[in-house]
Parts: C-alpha cells; sequence; structure tokens
C-alpha cells in the first residue's frame, strides 16, 4: 500500500490530504480484489453439444461429393506434354539459343560477316518461335469450343 501512496504523491503536485490518500487507498484496493477474484460464468439449464470441428478433414456439406484432386504434374511432364501439342515452340527456342550461341562465338573470333548472318538468324528463328506461340495459343483456343 506503501507504494500505491508514493504514486498518488508523486502524480500530484500539491501535499495530499489525509481524505484524499483514503479515498485514493479505497478505490485502489477495490480494484485490486474485483482483479484477483475469478470470474465464473453462468451456465445455463440447457446445454446444447456442438461437434468439434475437426480441421484435419474437409466440412461435410449434405449433397456435395467432391471430386478427386488430380496429381500434379511434374515440370518434364508438363515439359513433354506441351511439346507434343506444339512441337514448333520448343524448335524455335532451340534455333535461336543455337544461332545466339554461335553468332557470339564468330564474333569472339572476329568473324564479323559470319556473325552478323548468325545474329540475323537469330532474329528469324525468335520471329519463327512467336509465330509458333501464337498458332499454338489459337489452336488450343479452337480445340476447347
Amino acid at each position: 500500500m506503501r507504494s500505491s501512496l508514493n504514486i498518488f504523491v508523486r502524480n500530484h503536485s500539491s501535499a495530499p490530504s489525509v481524505a484524499g490518500i483514503r479515498n485514493f487507498e479505497n478505490r485502489h484496493s477495490a480494484n485490486m480484489a474485483s482483479a484477483t477474484t475469478p470470474v465464473v460464468p453462468e451456465q445455463s439449464a440447457r446445454t446444447t453439444h456442438l461437434p468439434m470441428l475437426d480441421i484435419s478433414k474437409p466440412p461435410v456439406i449434405e449433397g456435395f461429393t467432391p471430386l478427386s484432386r488430380p496429381r500434379e504434374e511434374t515440370f518434364q511432364e508438363k515439359f513433354m506434354r506441351k511439346s507434343k501439342e506444339n512441337p514448333f515452340v520448343p524448335i524455335g527456342c532451340l534455333g535461336t539459343a543455337g544461332a545466339l550461341m554461335y553468332g557470339l562465338r564468330a564474333f569472339k573470333q572476329g568473324k564479323t560477316r559470319q556473325s552478323q548472318l548468325l545474329m540475323r538468324g537469330r532474329i528469324f528463328a525468335q520471329g519463327f518461335t512467336v509465330v509458333a506461340i501464337i498458332f499454338g495459343v489459337f489452336t488450343t483456343a479452337l480445340k476447347k469450343d
């Protein structure tokens, strides 16, 4: 109780009166008593038992049957499937990469004429790849209809 009196004295600039100190002590002792007393909620006469929610299982919805999830395909499986659907895209990508590599090698060796021709070939291969992608998009869109 002495510490709460010190807090009261520090917070007020004028000297406290005896009545003020007693009022302060009564308020704080009532607050301390209510803070330490546990509060017990009243229980109603009829208790309803709700089923426990199990988050490890999906919810059960009446009249709904979920479909099984398809297996995730790996990168290699997806690459092979896409290559079979539109084989011109990987061919164009390989042509672009090959022309770029040979063009850079020719440029490093000082063969400017060959380097220029291979860079033009790279541009052609890139255009071929873009056209193949657009063609694949259109055929996929038409196939789904």
